[in-house]
């Protein structure tokens, strides 16, 4: 793996493309929360594809497909990250999530479930926490029959974040949004169901949410057992597939608000609502969810609000 190009800051997130020996491109991204320190939480990001067929009407990345990495082609994106910090695979961090969510839907890819079998091996790190974030596709159901075992053998007692993606409660516009064929809620339901146990982290209902779209409390408690389940609403990032979908973030990035009524009415239903905006200064560099450098290298016409740092580069070989 040769790194042939990095954008970002050091303090807030790096967001580094890579290619392969294939010749195929990946991006991978490390993150931190200000104002915490590295070692209080520690945030990776990596792809399981290269590009991805799903073409989400909110995310950069889609529009083309070229492949699936192998385990070794996704372990080799988490060793550079760690090695350039911690060369002898030590991780002193509190929280030390690594997101398979860059680039790609990571339940298409096998590969990333030896990858999971293999990473409390391969490091040592007391805050490994992997993240899985899925819409659930249609003919998966070997790869999360087998992640589910992974789960109970390799992170029990919260060591484990699972989220599925929904944006919308409103099903025919959900496919608009997700236009692929997915499990209904029902399905995710009682995968939810098998998948938690106690002393897990409760599974995340993960709510990407655009203005004008619904997402009715009485639609999710028909389904997800807020015992069970959990509720995060994050802005929709700035993201070309936005812009040219016409769809505007409901949540306002630069404000947190509470009070918000949507988040109120959830919380009374029952739910833990997270209001997750994070720093915006990462939709400058392009690290956030949704976007995509290699896109807006090829944009006629950039956005004003994402992507504003220049891309610095690099021809580093990785072994």
């Amino acid at each position: 793996m040769k790194i042939i190009a990095s954008a970002g800051r050091e303090d807030v997130a790096m967001v580094y493309i890579a290619e392969m020996e294939s010749g195929n491109l990946v991006e991978l991204v490390e993150s931190l929360q200000p104002p915490l320190r590295r070692e209080k939480k520690w945030v990776l990001l990596v792809s399981t594809m290269f590009g991805c067929p799903v073409g989400c009407m909110m995310c950069d990345a889609g529009g083309y497909y070229q492949g699936k990495p192998s385990k070794e082609e996704i372990l080799a994106q988490i060793d550079f990250l760690v090695r350039r910090r911690y060369p002898e695979g030590s991780i002193p961090c509190e929280q030390f999530k690594i997101q398979f969510a860059r680039m790609g839907e990571p339940a298409l890819n096998m590969s990333v479930l030896d990858v999971l079998d293999e990473l409390p091996l391969r490091y040592h790190a007391p805050g490994l926490m992997p993240s899985v974030s899925t819409i659930a596709p249609v003919g998966t159901n070997r790869f999360f029959e087998r992640l589910l075992q992974i789960k109970n053998e390799k992170y029990p007692a919260g060591h484990f974040q699972f989220q599925f993606s929904l944006h919308t409660t409103d099903e025919a516009l959900r496919d608009r949004l997700i236009p692929v064929r997915k499990w209904s809620f029902a399905e995710m339901a009682r995968y939810g169901e098998r998948f938690y146990a106690p002393g897990d982290r409760k599974i995340t209902l993960n709510f990407a949410l655009a203005q004008g779209t619904p997402l009715d409390p009485a639609v999710l408690l028909a389904h997800f057992d807020p015992t069970r389940f959990l509720v995060k609403i994050t802005p929709l990032n700035p993201t070309y597939r936005a812009r040219d979908n016409a769809l505007a973030s409901y949540i306002d990035p630069f404000q947190e608000d509470e009070n918000d009524a949507l988040v109120q009415a959830l919380r009374e239903a029952g739910y833990r609502v997270i209001v997750s905006i994070g720093e915006v200064e990462e939709n400058l560099i392009g690290s956030n969810c949704g976007q995509y450098i290699k896109r807006h290298l090829s944009a006629a016409e950039p956005i004003q609000d994402g992507y504003t740092y220049c891309l610095q580069d690099l021809a580093d070989p990785v072994s």
